[in-house]
């Protein structure tokens, strides 16, 4: 149990994420890569013992004994300045893909209630020098000679607004070209799916775990004029719904998940092919790097913003 950082009141949103015991310490892991300045655990399952341990005394005030012991709190702190609201749908989207049960609740609201809240921070925004991302209730902006990326995020990851879905949408810019045939692991949203195919790609192809994410996928791709055989998304695991060969596979999901799918990519990629990986917190790099290398692929571009990596690669020759 501790603080890792100082917070301000008032300047920051607390979200609260409420997992079983036996699952604090993935549960924390996968929260921490969402927002790394720090988090703070309520975790009474061993109060008796730590108590014991660190203090040396085995008198404990009422109020901690009747503390639930079966499950633990993970608070984490988000900075004015970011969206709130993606974190929340990153973590829930991450523990739903883990088999975490889970409750999340921001500053007293359940999730039920975040819908009516994305508007106040989600608004029009260039990324990289061709796009511009647009929520699909605002009508005023000016997208110059960007291609406007029109979205509803709903509760899927994937705004644009997060650093690494950005650096994302920026490598892609240096990839896509007519003949790009994209396979979009963990579409989420469906936003990278999409600003290949507004790049021009031939088609994209996006697989997610989490129903309502392929759902609001599809229906971001039909607002953006795309439907089959341009873009299609289905609910299930990598191995079991792809088929066939892309040129282009974008990642951008979390670090032990891209560890894991980089043992299969290999034999979905062409051999000319970019594999593109997001999601990766800074203090992840080595051991990501390491499994890059053990599966056959070679790193050609390394981005980073705020503490979040994305890579380019290909097979190693």
């Amino acid at each position: 149990m501790g603080m890792t950082n100082y917070v301000e009141e008032k300047a920051w949103t607390e979200i609260s994420v409420t997992v079983p015991t036996a699952d604090i310490d993935a549960a924390g892991a996968i929260v921490n890569m969402v927002v790394p300045y720090g988090i703070y655990i309520e975790d009474y399952s061993a109060l008796e013992e730590e108590t014991m341990e660190i203090a040396h005394i085995d008198l404990i005030e009422e109020e901690l004994l009747k503390k639930d012991r079966t499950h633990g709190i993970i608070h984490v702190y988000v900075n004015p300045e970011e969206n709130p609201m993606e974190s929340v749908a990153f973590i829930s989207e991450r523990l739903d893909a883990c088999g975490i049960e889970n409750e999340i609740k921001i500053s007293d609201c359940k999730v039920e209630d975040w819908q009516n809240n994305w508007k106040q921070y989600f608004h029009p925004m260039p990324v990289g020098e061709k796009l511009l991302i647009r929520p699909i209730w605002e009508n005023d902006y000016d997208a110059g000679d960007r291609k406007v990326l029109n979205i509803e995020p709903g509760l899927a990851f994937g705004t644009g607004s997060h650093p690494t879905t950005k650096l994302c949408l920026e490598t892609l810019e240096k990839y896509v070209t007519d003949r790009t045939e994209v396979l979009d692991i963990g579409c989420g949203s469906g936003i990278l799916s999409i600003a290949c195919l507004l790049l021009g790609a031939k088609r994209a192809f996006g697989v997610d775990i989490d129903s309502l994410a392929v759902k609001t996928a599809k229906e971001n791709a039909k607002e953006n004029g795309y439907t089959k055989p341009e873009f299609d998304a289905v609910v299930g695991n990598l191995s079991d719904k792809v088929r066939g060969k892309f040129n282009l596979v974008v990642a951008n999901i979390v670090a032990d998940i891209i560890m894991e799918f980089n043992t299969q990519v290999g034999e979905f990629l062409t051999d000319d092919g970019i594999y593109i990986t997001g999601g990766i917190i800074e203090n992840r790099e080595d051991e990501v790097l390491a499994s890059f290398g053990a599966n056959g692929f070679e790193v050609i571009e390394r981005s980073e913003d705020n503490g979040w990596l994305v890579f380019a690669l290909r097979k190693a020759k």
